[in-house]
């Protein structure tokens, strides 16, 4: 397996001597202002303190107390580059790969290579696909953000937008599903009571009965009665499955006690974790609230946002900010606990004005649909435009209002093309980190789309510019035309 190095190699040709440089990808990779995301990461993975442990010695003096192991550790594996890590995230949620298909991906990809910063063709994978994960978890969510930020930033910079566009913005809400199974009563009923009887053997704890056989007969009749719109029946199936599951969680609470003392304290917690889940999916009816949909996720909320095709969605909600003419994304966050549209629109703001913070454009008006109502006081110094307001609104700003649904095809292409239609992450946390990175990825096919519109070329390192007016002051003092001068300096480079 080779090994990554960086001094010069003599038999290995370099990656820019490999692509085409003119490649939007390529271009990219040297306008995204990669040292200013290490120094915004960096104290993220910085060697932390640890505080020690007293340790009573007797000396002459008599007893004493030590501090053993104190200072900053050093040891652990070298992380690897920064640059590195944030370009999977980013090519990840640019092409909706998984971790896996995308460290494999990458060690087949040159163009993909040297956006990462590697100097020479790595015929290797970049990491294991776990780190990805762990870096993602290290980085947090104001970590995600920087990276959405320096796609914004760079977008400024390229002069693909001007900073005047920063100043009117359309917001919306979606729901971002989590990756559960449809919740229905009988299958969380059978799924609580087998994930208690597997926790309470992992504890020691030996039940009477496991209802194994009975339940795996129960479910298949429920299921047959539910297509057969047999209800009466189907209510039958489920009561018993109640039945069931109370019979086991009392023996288990019986006998919790008798556990063995070599579990771990993880598996107890473990334990009661679940015990109080299926007790919840034991009692809960259809009418409820604050219902558990899974058993696993009990972050997730039953959210309905009055379509007809799909009644009602199960996930986190999460506000969309785009700008209003070329449709970049300036802000993406997850909301808990199902809150009405308006009440998120200030969070919503807040993010939009810390990410464009450096383009110097101040947010004067928010496009916005009815679903907004109510909250001007909330949101003082915004001009806030909806669909209530028509009458009140003047000819420029009911333009404004007709490009509204601009947002729509924008959030389709974040589910689609980008994976926000599925988060795969654990948590609140998940849910927030996935709606932030879509958002960037989105940005990222933004800027190589504008990459091509606008003919964009990669910034020229100085020495190779040094070079350029070199040999064209050659062709130029050898007698030869301006335009074959600069033929002849882009084929020596």
């Amino acid at each position: 397996m080779a090994e990554r190095s960086d001094t010069p190699d003599f038999f290995r040709p370099r990656l820019a001597d490999m692509i085409d440089l003119r490649h939007p990808l390529a271009v990219l990779a040297s306008r995204l202002p990669w040292a200013q995301i290490e120094a915004a990461l960096t104290p993220y993975f910085a060697r932390r303190a640890r505080p020690g442990r007293l340790l009573e010695q007797d000396d002459l003096f008599g007893p004493s107390l030590q501090v053993a192991g104190a200072g900053v550790a050093a040891a652990g594996r070298p992380r690897l580059p920064i640059r590195l890590m944030a370009s999977l995230l980013y090519l990840k949620h640019a092409f909706k790969l998984s971790d896996e298909e995308l460290v494999q991906r990458w060690a087949e990809n040159v163009v993909w290579q040297f956006f990462s910063g590697m100097t020479y063709y790595e015929p290797r994978l970049p990491c294991d696909a776990t780190q990805i994960g762990r870096f993602r978890a290290a980085i947090g969510e104001a970590g995600v953000e920087e990276l959405l930020k320096a796609t914004i930033d760079t977008a400024v910079s390229s002069k693909s937008i001007r900073p005047a566009e920063f100043e009117r913005v359309i917001v919306d809400t979606t729901v971002q599903e989590k990756a559960i199974a449809h919740p229905v009563d009988s299958r969380l009923l059978e799924i609580a009571r087998h994930k208690v009887v597997v926790a309470a053997r992992r504890v020691g704890i030996a039940l009477k009965q496991t209802f194994v056989k009975e339940a795996r007969t129960l479910r298949r009749r429920a299921g047959g009665y539910a297509h057969a719109r047999q209800f009466k029946r189907l209510r039958k199936v489920l009561k018993r499955q109640r039945t069931i599951l109370g019979i086991v969680l009392r023996e288990v609470q019986r006998k919790i006690g008798e556990a063995s003392h070599e579990a771990g304290e993880a598996a107890r917690s473990n334990l009661q974790t679940l015990m109080q889940r299926a007790e919840l999916i034991r009692c809960q009816r259809p009418k409820d609230k604050d219902k558990l949909y899974a058993l696993h996720a009990p972050e997730v909320e039953c959210i309905g946002k009055g379509k007809a095709r799909k009644p009602y969605e199960f996930g986190v909600k999460v506000g969309v900010a785009i700008t209003h003419r070329q449709g970049l994304m300036v802000g993406a966050r997850s909301f808990t606990g199902n809150p009405y549209d308006g009440h998120t629109l200030a969070e919503q703001l807040q993010q939009v004005r810390i990410l464009t913070e450096d383009t110097g454009a101040r947010l004067k008006e928010v496009v916005v649909d009815l679903g907004f109502r109510g909250v001007d006081a909330d949101n003082p110094g915004v001009q806030i435009i909806h669909r209530g307001k028509f009458k009140s609104l003047t000819a420029l700003q009911r333009r404004w209002l007709a490009r509204r649904q601009a947002v729509e095809p924008a959030i389709g292409h974040l589910k689609q093309d980008h994976g926000m239609e599925r988060c795969w992450l654990r948590g609140d946390t998940g849910d927030a980190l996935h709606a932030v990175l879509c958002a960037a990825g989105y940005n990222i096919r933004w800027l190589l789309r504008a990459i091509v519109r606008l003919g964009l070329r990669g910034l020229v390192v100085p020495l190779f510019a040094a070079l350029v007016m070199l040999v064209h002051s050659l062709a130029v003092a050898s007698g030869v035309g301006k335009a074959r001068a600069a033929r002849v300096g882009w084929v020596a480079l």
